[in-house]
């Protein structure tokens, strides 16, 4: 980042830095994710683009003050445009010894350490296995430190209101967020606004929360801080005219779905289980009631797919989610859906495994699940989004494919696209055309065939109950076109390669791949997936920059994959493949079109940092 060659004590009124990435991190009772969702909203309300990074603790109430209990939140902002949450943070605001410890590697040299001395107590500084005090010590001696008890600063601004010392502690993120609003130049009203819906029927913890607000911007303000605490004024991004608003991927995916669903003429039922990080999308869907849209909380996730399945078969769009263990065990209903050829879109939240891993970590392991995942032979087509903003225009997509095909398709996101944050600029709806499903209500000449298929291999949707368009639904193999069971091995060799057409005829209706950066032919091709978009971006870019033959393509369309992307990976000398995994993309390009595509790995459950790219850039370019 540009910003990553200037210290803080260098951002003054007169050398203003283009992006900054601030760190907020604490006890994962501490409030940090609110902190950085309250900061995130008026930074966007400024006009600056931004990139978020939620980073939760697994645990659901880890011991307060430990290691794996530390809740942080990261934010890129910016005057031009931000791909990425950041490389290294600008800022470091630790609330407590253990987020310092687990955070402050991460920081950039010379970067800026906010601290509350008032956690920095023997207790505190043991749990997080400190043997000395950092802030003491010298240890930090890289950085820039500014400490100063913040709990105490607190307790003093809330004294008025009567609450508890508990009740009183816990308004400390909102004196920190009135300390980071002073720094960075953040009108406090909006904050203030909306702690007063938030705790309406609770006054007093409003005046409260605002009183700590206000007593953060007026320390920053007022008390003639020496050092590297200077204000910065970064100015609004360039944008396009228009409505913008900040969404999650897991909102976008939500908004997206229901779009489909209105562009196809159809109700819309989704049926979930609550698992990290894929919950949200039923928490949002619950809200659209009005536009066709009921949500189903399940005992299970296999009762949640079937229940979305069962949706299909009566003639509504079928939808369900989960992550990579939940998949797993939705893998049969999957099968079903593909036997019974009904559409249905399944969207998965990937996160780090196997089995429950890292519940809040981010990965991209589940892609030979998306894939092959599934017994028998049973292709389904797979879409990936590249960040929240995209994932609308991928959500609709699954649902043109699946409601066009009468197939089940999965829609891949990742942990950190669900919960990372964007400006997204609210899409004009009459720019997309509509796909209105019609479902059969009269029999053929000839008689019904429920198995009957047209040019796309997409056999008639028919709901249950329609006068002479009764037929048999299940997954045992069905004979061709009239859809009885039927065991003859010619058969079931037919409909096995029927049902393989159908999926590769997708890519007759998608759009060629594109080259995202660069050009058609060169030296390196930077082939990524998913969330590496940001990262991937920004490395090639840079790379080009200093005079490097390197190009980024980026998939969406995973399976089938696009019909000129072979020739276009051939036209490259080396083709390289960044992914969140030990290597499946890398895998899938070179079966399908026999390249020496080389892997670039990474399993941390955290993202690439655009250094690490650019690092590998430079290694295969030589």
């Amino acid at each position: 980042m540009a910003s990553a060659a200037k210290n803080m004590n260098d951002m003054t009124s007169d050398s203003q830095p283009d992006a900054v990435t601030v760190r907020f991190a604490g006890d994962s009772g501490d409030g940090m994710q609110l902190t950085g969702g309250q900061f995130t909203l008026s930074t966007a309300l400024s006009g600056n683009d931004l990139a978020t990074f939620p980073d939760f603790p697994a645990e659901i109430r880890a011991p307060q003050g430990t290691l794996f209990g530390v809740s942080a939140f990261q934010i890129n902002f910016g005057s031009r445009k931000i791909n990425t949450a950041g490389d290294e943070p600008d800022v470091l605001v630790a609330m407590n010894p253990a987020a310092l410890k687990v955070n402050v590697a991460a920081l950039r040299p010379g970067g800026l350490i906010i601290a509350d001395s008032g956690e920095f107590g023997d207790r505190n500084l043991a749990k997080a296995k400190y043997d000395s005090n950092p802030l003491e010590d010298g240890s930090l001696g890289k950085w820039q430190l500014m400490a100063f008890d913040i709990s105490a600063l607190t307790l003093e601004a809330v004294k008025p209101f009567g609450l508890s010392n508990k009740e009183a502690l816990r308004c400390k993120n909102m004196w920190t967020l009135g300390l980071s609003l002073w720094m960075f130049d953040r009108d406090r009203q909006p904050i203030v606004d909306w702690l007063k819906a938030k705790f309406a029927k609770k006054p007093d913890i409003a005046d409260a929360n605002i009183a700590a607000l206000n007593a953060g911007h007026a320390y920053g303000e007022t008390a003639e801080l020496s050092g590297p605490m200077q204000k910065v004024s970064i100015p609004a991004a360039p944008s396009e005219p228009g409505v913008y608003r900040t969404v999650t991927g897991a909102e976008s995916i939500s908004l997206g779905l229901v779009a489909g669903a209105q562009l196809a003429s159809l109700p819309m039922f989704f049926g979930g289980y609550p698992i990290t990080p894929a919950s949200a999308i039923l928490h949002h869907l619950a809200r659209y009631k009005e536009y066709g849209v009921t949500t189903f909380q399940a005992e299970d996730e296999i009762a949640a797919i079937c229940a979305a399945l069962g949706a299909s078969y009566a003639g509504s769009l079928g939808v369900t989610s989960s992550s990579g263990p939940g998949i797993a065990l939705k893998g049969e209903a999957m099968g079903l859906a593909i036997m019974t050829e009904l559409p249905l879109v399944i969207v998965n939240s990937q996160r780090g495994g196997p089995s429950t891993g890292l519940p809040t970590k981010t990965e991209q392991s589940d892609l030979y699940q998306a894939v092959y995942g599934r017994n028998g032979d049973a292709p389904m087509p797979v879409i990936a989004a590249c960040s929240p903003g995209d994932a609308f225009d991928c959500a609709i997509e699954a649902v043109r494919i699946a409601t066009h095909y009468m197939t089940p398709v999965m829609l891949l996101t990742d942990g950190y696209i669900a919960n990372a944050a964007e400006p997204w600029k609210v899409p004009d709806m009459s720019s997309y055309a509509p796909f209105p499903i019609e479902h059969m209500t009269k029999a053929q000449e000839g008689g019904f065939l429920p198995y009957g298929r047209d040019e796309k291999l997409s056999r008639p949707w028919v709901k249950p109950g329609t006068p002479e368009l009764m037929h048999r639904i299940g997954g045992i193999e069905k004979a061709v076109d009239t859809g009885h069971i039927e065991y003859a091995p010619e058969n079931h060799q037919a409909m096995t390669d029927i049902r393989r057409d159908k999926v590769l005829g997708v890519a007759d209706s998608i759009p060629d791949q594109a080259v995202d950066m660069g050009e058609v032919s060169g030296k390196l091709a930077v082939i990524g997936w998913g969330s590496t978009y940001g990262p991937i971006s920004q490395a090639v870019r840079r790379s080009r920059d200093a005079g490097l033959d390197v190009s980024h393509i980026h998939i969406r369309h995973i399976w089938p994959m696009p019909n000129n992307l072979g020739d276009l990976l051939r036209s490259y000398d080396r083709v390289i493949v960044p992914e969140m995994n030990t290597g499946q993309l890398k895998t899938i390009l070179r079966d399908q079109f026999l390249v020496d595509a080389r892997p670039v790995n990474k399993v941390s459950g955290q993202p690439f940092k655009i250094a690490e790219l650019e690092a590998a850039i430079a290694e295969n370019i030589a």
